[in-house]
């Protein structure tokens, strides 16, 4: 059904807004009271930070573990329903981007600096060292599909869920209802536009901005952890937590003379360059590397991996060990869901003029087909060089998941050449992830602007690294994982609202037609009708229900006309 002219939603204004001074002072004010903290208190941090850790672990691991199933399901049933022929803009917008565009954006997206990070260390790690509810032997066959399907559950089909959610939202709330590119504004369902401006709705921005901020941090310190740790293997720099810093403050710096410089369309042209230089990366692994085992490890990994989704999805400490799952599946839950404004904000972008059943589609598949096959290159090659013991690839991973890559491509010829193109490429990683994240967190406190001023954006970037280079100092990668879980606790309440007021809203719009129309309705109609017109053929109308059936029918029937 179309919507009528006056109802259609106007088109975003691409203006700028009055940066919000109470939102960017409390934002700011509590970030920085947090990086001093860390800074100058590193004893006290701590001891609270673990001791919150283990509050949050102990009785709210379940709510992370639930929440993320939600989202899942969710996506699959909007994108199955009649709320799928939903468009996210008027009805007869078409899509902004060309298909081929669109996926290859989405394909950035899914792509950088936990993929580097973790796309070899963590197969690695599960293959010698398995999960404690596989039961595997560790270096077994069984250990290695274990170690596949983990990978694929904590990088696939869960975080693009989160992220789709995010996205779908905004991207209804902006394009089908003409509201800022907030995210409260999608929580007008349930809030109403006034309170949407109000201080509840800031407050939501806020927890918007803290969990992108510490999401973003955790990104940026596995960056300079990596970094630091490939300049040690390649040109003997020792991976001290000073070097570490060095790297944060240059890679800061880039970052905040490309933002005053206003080289957008630089930051753009990186950005297509790490896709180029990832995928040919790959493509040399794959190559050079135990090519015959990678084609045998996509299917037999992806099959186990849908296999055994249920289990691992519906898996909690109850029955395995609670600090492996806060260790694993907790942190990442809480790390998707800080990078969930970030990312949600980026592809509701790409996605005007599509309907919900393209965009949950393309979100959940695309991303998550391209991880598959990086994890299969990347960390299946890693697994069969330590079984065959071609490298000891075992050593690396005591020093951390950020050597595994990098003692995985010594390994393969041209070892020194790769290492360096997999430093550069997460260097660069580094800069347009700043770079994104701190525009979108200079949107969420200018109430929505798409063109925040660069001096708002240049502050988020520089709190972001400050962050980062406070947790790095105070505990290294412990301490961004507390973080980040820490942070995402109250915020993934507000994920589980906000799936709320989507479902709300979808089913008020006109686009997705009568729920009667619905196709699993239509589904059941038809075999209803088929079960009953095959029983009354057989004499079934006999049975009482039946008779009072089929003599309705005949009373509905309109008379015959007579001659």
């Amino acid at each position: 059904m179309s919507t009528e002219p006056s109802e259609r939603a106007p088109a975003v204004p691409d203006e700028r807004h009055a940066p919000d001074g109470k939102v960017i002072g409390i934002g700011v004010t509590a970030v920085v009271a947090a990086v001093a903290w860390a800074a100058l208190g590193e004893d006290s941090f701590d001891s609270a930070s673990s001791t919150a850790l283990d509050w949050v672990l102990s009785n709210f691991a379940w709510l992370f573990v639930v929440a993320a199933d939600v989202f899942l399901v969710l996506c699959v049933v909007l994108a199955l329903s009649r709320f799928g022929r939903i468009r996210l803009g008027r009805d007869d917008d078409e899509p902004e981007f060309t298909n081929l565009a669109w996926i290859a954006m989405m394909f950035s997206a899914g792509m950088g600096i936990g993929l580097m990070f973790y796309g070899v260390g963590e197969p690695l790690q599960h293959f010698l060292d398995p999960p404690p509810a596989s039961g595997a032997p560790a270096g077994t066959g069984a250990a290695a599909l274990n170690a596949m399907e983990y990978s694929f559950f904590h990088w696939t089909l869960t975080p693009w869920a989160i992220y789709g959610i995010t996205g779908l939202a905004l991207a209804y709330a902006g394009f089908r209802k003409g509201r800022g590119n907030r995210l409260s504004s999608a929580f007008v369902p349930l809030m109403g536009a006034r309170r949407a401006e109000s201080w509840q709705g800031k407050a939501i921005d806020l927890l918007a901005v803290f969990a992108t901020v510490f999401g973003t941090a955790t990104s940026l310190g596995l960056g300079a952890l990596q970094v630091a740790e490939g300049l040690n293997l390649t040109a003997g720099v020792e991976n001290t937590t000073g070097v570490q810093l060095v790297i944060i403050v240059s890679l800061s710096a880039a970052f905040v003379l490309s933002a005053f410089s206003g080289l957008h369309k630089g930051v753009k042209w990186l950005s297509t360059l790490n896709i180029v230089l990832a995928a040919c990366l790959m493509l040399f692994v794959f190559l050079l590397g135990p090519t015959v085992y990678v084609l045998d490890t996509i299917p037999a990994a992806l099959g186990g991996y849908l296999h055994d989704l249920l289990p691992m999805a519906s898996r909690t400490g109850a029955f395995t060990d609670p600090d492996w799952l806060g260790t694993w599946t907790i942190f990442y839950w809480a790390w998707w869901l800080s990078w969930a404004p970030f990312v949600g904000t980026f592809i509701a972008r790409i996605s005007r003029g599509r309907t919900v059943r393209e965009f949950l589609v393309g979100v959940l598949l695309v991303p998550s087909g391209a991880t598959v096959v990086w994890f299969c290159v990347m960390g299946g090659t890693a697994i069969r060089l330590e079984s065959t013991g071609a490298a000891d690839l075992a050593a690396t991973v005591e020093d951390g998941a950020e050597a595994s890559l990098f003692g995985m491509l010594e390994a393969l010829p041209l070892g020194t050449v790769t290492s360096v193109v997999a430093m550069v490429l997460v260097m660069t990683y580094f800069v347009t992830s700043a770079d994104s994240a701190s525009l979108v967190m200079g949107s969420l406190t200018s109430r929505g602007s798409l063109h925040p001023p660069t001096w708002l954006v240049v502050t988020w970037g520089v709190l972001m690294a400050a962050v980062a280079a406070a947790l790095l100092v105070v505990g290294g990668l412990d301490s961004l994982q507390t973080a980040t879980i820490l942070v995402a606790l109250p915020f993934v309440v507000v994920m589980l609202v906000l799936c709320w007021a989507l479902v709300k809203e979808l089913r008020e719009d006109p686009g997705a037609g009568p729920a009667r129309h619905h196709a699993l309705h239509g589904l059941r109609d038809a075999v209803r009708s088929m079960v009953g017109e095959a029983m009354t053929e057989q004499g079934g109308d006999r049975h009482p229900r039946l008779r009072r059936a089929a003599r309705a029918r005949r009373d509905a029937e309109p008379p015959e006309k007579e001659d």
